[in-house]
């Protein structure tokens, strides 16, 4: 008699095929509709990681401090920042930054809400104010990746909604790949050109995913906080939108015609480090500034937090107010507090920003060849694209050139039209692309470009401030901006065999 041999039914998968393939048309689908803001947004939300590095590099003559301020300077600078304000008829709010939230500077802003005048100051080692801040390049930087430089409130809005997208493109990537955690370390390379890219988009978006989640949902919540205050103002406060913003940011300031003095801050930061005693002052926020109805919001650091300050509020006379937040402490609280620090990277010192630098480039690159894979396809199936794949080349290396020129003329003139000329910068790259053979030629020109532009920016800043530079962190940004430009073009200008059908697109250049 011959054995029985028993056949074991085969393995139930986890997840149906009709599952898989409804997240991957999905997940194709989000990031094709999305996939230029979302690349854009990426790219300049890792370099506004090192937003402060960069005003820096922009004015290296600036007052360094480079010990914790005392509570007499932090007074003596809001003395001396309303003091400005009022000559420059801005006195109705102030802001004072100090390190470690802006490391080694001490920084004075206020404006205006009803003439809409604002000034920003850097103040000394004594509080003095010596100059007002000059970064107008971080600050476009920093609009385009917070509002793409849209009217502020639709902006957010808008970047926000990218932040959903990119988070639900990230969700169906993992359900519509079974095994990407299996094949975690699996890479296919050097052999297939778009295996070899489909495995690294793959393996990039797993390896980072815990940062990818966080600076996605974070980033979202940010660009729809003001809607979601005004659905909890309307759902829990009858649509009272103070008094929503009171329950979550604590006592806000009353509007006085009544002259008062200007707060003495000195006292209430003792009176805080008398309960913790490591603490330091990171922020004061001033509304109302010199009327009866000032309010004090003093932000101190509470070394070992993840979350930048804990936020006391005191009236103007120095009395310290009740403040409800504090009443329920719990992860919401704390998640209010974390959600901008954890966003971009602000807490543990510049090994995170580094870290945070990484992982965001790996981000912009996942973003990036999504939109190459998905061309690489169309091509293999005999539907080729090649307007698209100039185009997404346009959108890919149009960036790095506008940055650099932006950065030149910011250098030269200040603030100017700079968002004009980066407009016109990727308009100049289309043209360009409509001259090129192909999406590959496209890319490799302008890659070289950009890398050209990056380093007339450094060339541009070593001119103008050569022999003045006072702050050697200047010389950081120089070298990494060199670094990034020949990243960026030495490989462009290597000569490559054509052999795959992926290398009409940028990333084979």
């Amino acid at each position: 008699m011959h054995d029985k041999v028993q056949v074991k039914p085969p393995k139930r998968q986890f997840l149906s095929p009709d599952f898989v393939r409804a997240m991957l048309a999905g997940h194709s689908a989000l990031g094709l509709a999305f996939a230029a803001l979302i690349y854009i947004v990426c790219l300049t939300g890792t370099v506004s990681v090192f937003l402060m590095e960069l005003q820096r590099w922009e004015q290296p003559d600036g007052p360094r401090v480079t010990e914790t301020p005392s509570p007499e300077v932090i007074a003596a600078a809001v003395r001396a920042g309303y003091e400005q304000a009022r000559a420059d008829n801005a006195a109705h709010d102030l802001f004072v930054s100090a390190p470690p939230r802006t490391p080694q500077r001490i920084m004075v802003t206020y404006h205006d809400h009803e003439s809409g005048v604002e000034g920003d100051w850097l103040a000394d080692a004594d509080g003095r104010l010596v100059t007002r801040v000059s970064a107008a390049w971080s600050e476009f930087i920093s609009f385009l990746h917070m509002h793409l430089h849209l009217p502020r409130t639709w902006g957010k809005y808008l970047v926000g909604l990218t932040g959903v997208a990119l988070l639900s493109s990230l969700i169906s990537g993992i359900l519509s790949h079974p095994r990407i955690f299996k094949d975690a370390f699996y890479l296919r390379w050097g052999g297939s050109r778009r295996l070899q890219e489909a495995d690294l988009h793959n393996r990039l978006g797993v390896w980072g995913l815990p940062f990818h989640v966080v600076v996605t949902l974070s980033g979202a919540l940010l660009g729809l906080s003001t809607l979601i205050v005004g659905v909890l103002a309307l759902a829990a406060y009858d649509g009272d939108r103070e008094k929503a913003f009171g329950t979550l940011f604590g006592p806000r300031a009353t509007d006085s015609k009544t002259a008062a003095p200007v707060p003495d801050l000195a006292p209430m930061i003792r009176q805080v480090q008398e309960r913790e005693p490591k603490a330091e002052v990171a922020s004061v926020f001033v509304e109302h500034v010199g009327t009866a109805g000032q309010v004090v919001q003093l932000g101190m650091h509470m070394p070992g937090k993840i979350a930048f300050s804990e936020t006391f509020h005191f009236r103007g006379d120095g009395k310290l107010l009740p403040d409800p937040t504090k009443a329920e402490a719990g992860p919401g609280r704390w998640i209010l507090g974390a959600i901008q620090p954890l966003h971009f990277g602000w807490f543990g010192g510049l090994p995170v920003k580094v870290l945070y630098g990484v992982l965001g480039l790996a981000l912009t690159i996942v973003t990036h060849s999504g939109v190459v894979i998905w061309l690489a396809r169309r091509r293999d199936k005999g539907r080729p694209a090649p307007g698209w794949e100039k185009v997404w080349a346009v959108v890919g290396w149009s960036q790095p050139l506008a940055f650099g020129v932006t950065a030149i003329v910011a250098l030269l003139i200040g603030e100017g039209r700079l968002v004009a000329i980066y407009l016109a910068t990727i308009a100049a790259a289309l043209v360009l692309a409509l001259v090129m053979r192909d999406g590959t030629s496209t890319a490799r020109a302008l890659r070289v470009l950009s890398g050209l532009a990056l380093l007339g920016a450094v060339a541009t800043h070593a001119y103008l401030w050569w022999g003045r530079i006072a702050d050697p962190m200047a010389w950081w940004v120089d070298a990494a901006i060199v670094a990034a430009a020949l990243l960026i073009a030495l490989p462009a200008l290597k000569r490559r065999a054509r052999s795959a059908s992926l290398q009409q697109f940028p990333v084979a250049a």
